[in-house]
């Protein structure tokens, strides 16, 4: 039995389960796509934003931050608590906090719907299974000695239904759980970032020792040379 004839076999409610198994492989591209892009190492950008705040203060790290335009969640944070910094530090962790919901809301979008195929699919699977034992049994209603191929249809549509369920709630419950924990690794650099830049605000700043200027070293003068007559001699 080829695989077109076990879609035929299946009935209905398998073209429900293809239909969900493509949405999961869509989902699963696009958030490893966009989590591979938003997990970027930002550890560069945040050692040197904390040097510039405190030899240059919070406008000289965020117009350092803008011209980089690395769009990171951890980046992102720091780029609202250094846009408010000259309102206080409490207006900083207010922004900060504020971009730590929009970051999270880009971080787990799409994990959610994975979650809820994860749930649904072997409820479909389960009720094509019911549907698949109720035309077996109404074979058996119908017939006083059902052969094995009357009743294979019923049965075959059961195990079928069930078994693809099952394919497609796993591919998407495992999805789902590496993705959140990718999305969350990403969340903790920002999260700490959020927390440790209220210290880097409040420090005071000190600028850089000034690189020692070179001496520009004495031009030499040639000895003066007299002859005998008294007359100086080039």
């Amino acid at each position: 039995m080829n695989v077109l004839s076990l879609i035929q076999a299946a009935g209905p409610l398998l073209w429900v389960l293809l239909a969900l198994s493509l949405y999961t492989v869509y989902l699963i591209v696009l958030r490893l796509l966009e989590l591979s892009r938003l997990g970027q190492d930002s550890s560069a950008m945040i050692e040197r934003t904390r040097a510039t705040t405190a030899e240059s203060g919070p406008a000289a790290a965020l117009a350092e931050i803008d011209y980089a335009r690395v769009q990171t969640p951890t980046v992102n944070v720091m780029r609202a608590g250094l846009s408010r910094a000259d309102r206080g530090i409490e207006a900083a962790q207010a922004a900060m906090n504020g971009a730590m919901l929009q970051e999270d809301a880009r971080l787990y979008a799409g994990i959610s719907a994975l979650g809820t195929v994860a749930q649904i699919a072997p409820l479909i699977g389960l009720l094509g299974t019911v549907i698949g034992m109720v035309r077996s049994f109404i074979v058996f209603s119908q017939t006083t000695s059902p052969t094995p191929a009357q009743l294979a249809t019923g049965i075959s549509e059961a195990l079928i239904n069930t078994a693809g369920g099952l394919v497609v709630a796993i591919v998407a419950y495992v999805a789902r759980n590496a993705l959140r924990a990718r999305a969350d690794r990403i969340a903790a650099g920002a999260e700490r970032v959020r927390e440790e830049m209220p210290a880097w605000l409040s420090a005071p700043i000190t600028p850089g020792a000034a690189r020692p200027v070179p001496a520009r070293p004495a031009a030499s003068m040639a000895p003066l040379e007299f002859n005998f007559e008294g007359n100086v001699k080039p």
